[in-house]
């Protein structure tokens, strides 16, 4: 069973910067694309960064420039660098990744989000 689990949030003063992670376990093939969601209260699902293997990354307007997304193969993992950080940006924050279980079968999951709060 593929798993997603997500750290790294937290409360935060604006300005400040938090630092996601994202890492997938149990049995698949590969990674394609890993991405990071965010969902305010009362508001749709957010697509804020994605990134695909060995793909170039790209981002929503909302964040570009103040946040990095990467991702390291090796640990199966993928991360958020929040800089910046506004008030603007409480949320739950959840990482995406589409994953290859088989040559028959591609599936996307979901980690099980993480609160960040920025608020002084």
């Amino acid at each position: 069973q593929v798993q997603l689990a997500e750290s790294g949030g937290g409360l935060v003063q604006p300005g400040g910067s938090l630092r996601l992670s994202c890492a997938a376990s149990g049995s698949f093939f590969s990674i394609n694309a890993m991405g990071w969601y965010r969902q305010a209260p009362g508001k749709e699902r957010e697509l804020l960064a994605g990134i695909a293997n060995g793909g170039t990354p790209n981002y929503a307007d909302s964040v570009k420039g103040r946040f990095t997304i990467s991702r390291d193969n090796a640990k199966n993992a993928v991360y958020l660098q929040m800089n910046s950080l506004k008030p603007e940006d409480t949320a739950l924050y959840y990482c995406n990744a589409r994953i290859r279980i088989n040559f028959f079968r591609t599936d996307d999951y979901w980690g099980q989000g993480t609160q960040v709060t920025v608020s002084s």
